[in-house]
């Protein structure tokens, strides 16, 4: 199954994204949390600097 996904998003307009990964700490408990997201290519770093 996950072949397929992959397959998928190599062609066509599954190449404008791209999946971002954000490691975020909590400001109450000081715990890291992980943020995925999918991001259209031109983006990416205007999401990496909120």
């Amino acid at each position: 199954m996950a072949k397929k996904v992959v397959a998928t998003l190599q062609t066509g307009e599954g190449r404008n994204f791209t999946k971002v990964i954000k490691l975020v700490r909590s400001e109450k408990t000081g715990a890291y949390t992980f943020y995925s997201r999918m991001i259209e290519n031109d983006k990416v770093q205007e999401y990496l600097k909120k």
